[in-house]
C-alpha cells in the first residue's frame, strides 16, 4: 500500500491534477474548445522557453524534436557541428549521419563540462558551419553546458550560424532566455520537467530560424516545422494532436504559474544542492563537478557491485526507482532525477533510504549524516 517514488530523469511523476485534466473527457481537435485550449497553452508556455515566439507542439517523442530541429534548419551538403558529451549528444550525431550533411563532432569526455576556450579554437578551425548543436543538460551524465557563453561564441563565429539546443531534460527545470543566450532553436519533450507522460515534443524558434526553415529545400512531411507554425496562427495543429496530453499540459502550466516560474527554478536548484551534499556525506563520489552540475539530474559513482546493490535495494525495499548509466557508463554510475513533480522532501526520502542501505552494506554508521548535510544545504 506504500506509494512508490519515481526518481528517474524521465519519465517523471505526474501531478494528480494533471492526471485528472487528462481524463476530463475528449474534445474535438478541430473544435472551438481545442482552439481555446491551444490559445491558453501558447500564452503560458513561452516563459518556460524564455521566448516571445510561438512554441510548436508535435505529437511524438523528444527525439523527434531533435530531428525536427536538424531537418528544418540544415540543407543537404551543409556543415554542422555537434557537441557530443553523452548519449544524447551522440543521438544528435546519429540523426545527422542519417542525412546528407557534412558532420563535424566536438567530443567532450563524458561527465565533464565543455571547455569554452578549447571549443572556440575548434570552431574557428572549421569553415562554413551552418549550425551548432548542443545539449543544455546532457541527461546521461548530469552535465550542464555553459549555454550563454556557447551562444555568444557561436554568434562571434558567424551571425549566420544557428545555435540549436536540446533542452529535453532542462526546459521547465532551469531558466532559459533564448535572446540573451543567442539560442535560435530550443527543443524539449513532455516526459521530464514538464510533468507529463511521453508523447509531446516542443520546438521553439526565433525569426532567424523560422526563415531558415521556410527556405529549406530538404524534403520532409510530418516533421516540416513550417506546417506547425502556420497552424498555430489559428491556434491549431497540422495533424491530429494528442488532445489529452495537451489538456494535461494546460494544467501543468497552471501549476507552474501558481508556484511561480522563478520559484520552480529555485526548487530545482535546492534539490540539486541537497542531493549533492547528502551523497558526499555518504562517501559517494559525484560524477560531475559543482560548476557543471545539473539542476534536474545528479549522477554518482561507485563500483559495479555496490551500484547494483543500491539500485535493487532502493526499488525492492524502499519502493524508490532511480536510473543506471548509459552506454559505457553502464555499471559505473547511478542517476537520480529531481525535476518536475519532485520536491525537497523527496530528496530527504531517497537519502534516508541510502543511509540505511549503505550502513548495512558497508557495515558503517551513516544514519543521519546525509539528512543533516542535505538540510544544511537547503537552509543555508
Amino acid at each position: 500500500m506504500e506509494p512508490k517514488l519515481l526518481l528517474t530523469p524521465g519519465p517523471t511523476p505526474i501531478p494528480p491534477q494533471v492526471t485528472h485534466a487528462m481524463s476530463a473527457g475528449m474534445i474535438g481537435h478541430r473544435s472551438s474548445d481545442f482552439t481555446s485550449l491551444m490559445e491558453n497553452v501558447q500564452s503560458s508556455i513561452r516563459p518556460l522557453f524564455g521566448t516571445d515566439h510561438p512554441v510548436a507542439i508535435l505529437t511524438s517523442s523528444g527525439t523527434s524534436a531533435l530531428e525536427t530541429s536538424m531537418v528544418n534548419l540544415v540543407e543537404p551538403e551543409e556543415a554542422v557541428l555537434i557537441i557530443v558529451s553523452g548519449a544524447f549528444g551522440d543521438r544528435f550525431r546519429s540523426i545527422a549521419k542519417s542525412y546528407p550533411y557534412e558532420v563535424h563532432i566536438y567530443e567532450v569526455p563524458w561527465g565533464e563540462g565543455l571547455d569554452i576556450e578549447d571549443f572556440k579554437d575548434f570552431l574557428a578551425s572549421k569553415q562554413n558551419i551552418k549550425a551548432v548543436f548542443s545539449q543544455a543538460c546532457e541527461t546521461s551524465t548530469a552535465v550542464v553546458h555553459p549555454i550563454n557563453a556557447l551562444g555568444k561564441l557561436v554568434k562571434d563565429y558567424s551571425e549566420e550560424t544557428l545555435f540549436v539546443v536540446d533542452g529535453v531534460s532542462a526546459v521547465g527545470g532551469m531558466k532559459f532566455d533564448m535572446k540573451a543566450d543567442a539560442i535560435d532553436c530550443l527543443v524539449t519533450g513532455s516526459q521530464k520537467a514538464l510533468m507529463l507522460p511521453p508523447g509531446l515534443a516542443f520546438v521553439a524558434m526565433n525569426n532567424t530560424a523560422r526563415k531558415r526553415a521556410s527556405n529549406n529545400k530538404l524534403p520532409r512531411f510530418y516533421l516540416d516545422i513550417n506546417k506547425y507554425f502556420d497552424a498555430l496562427e489559428d491556434h491549431s495543429t497540422p495533424f491530429t494532436p494528442a488532445v489529452s496530453l495537451i489538456q494535461g499540459l494546460d494544467q501543468v502550466l497552471s501549476l507552474y504559474n501558481e508556484e511561480g516560474i522563478e520559484k520552480v527554478f529555485d526548487r530545482h536548484l535546492a534539490m540539486r544542492n541537497m542531493l549533492r551534499a547528502g551523497l558526499k556525506a555518504l562517501d559517494l563520489e559525484l560524477l560531475v563537478e559543482d560548476a557543471y552540475a545539473s539542476p534536474t539530474v545528479t549522477a554518482f559513482k561507485s563500483d559495479e557491485n555496490e551500484l547494483s546493490h543500491i539500485k535493487d535495494a532502493l526499488k525492492n525495499k524502499h519502493g524508490i526507482t532511480i536510473a543506471g548509466g548509459q552506454k559505457h557508463l553502464k555499471g559505473r554510475i547511478l542517476r537520480i532525477g529531481h525535476m518536475g513533480y519532485m520536491f525537497p522532501k523527496d530528496m530527504l526520502t531517497v537519502l534516508a533510504a541510502l543511509e540505511a542501505i549503505l550502513s548495512k552494506h558497508r557495515n558503517k554508521q551513516y544514519y543521519g549524516k546525509a539528512l543533516a548535510a542535505a538540510q544544511e544545504a537547503y537552509y543555508e
